[in-house]
């Protein structure tokens, strides 16, 4: 399973992310939307307002969700399991 974490420089919400995957024991890989402006206007394209923007292979928020993360987690230890 993979996760990508789409941020933004000095973004609260998006360390938040960035910590509560680590604490779950999530890889994930990081994409800084400033150095990638074309990501950038594919995600907005897309209707996302907000970082950080989660992707996983099944599903995709905006912001900081512990509940999401929190059940991805779960979804990922029973995959593993």
């Amino acid at each position: 399973m993979s996760v990508t974490v789409f941020t933004k420089p000095r973004c609260p919400q998006c360390e938040a992310t960035k910590r509560q995957f680590t604490k779950q024991g999530i890889d994930f890989d990081v994409v800084d939307l400033t150095e990638n402006p074309e990501r950038l206007a594919e995600l907005q394209e897309a209707g996302y307002r907000q970082a950080p923007v989660v992707v996983t292979e099944e599903s995709s928020w905006a912001g900081y969700r512990p509940d999401l993360i929190k059940q991805y987690s779960l979804t990922a230890q029973k995959v593993n399991a």
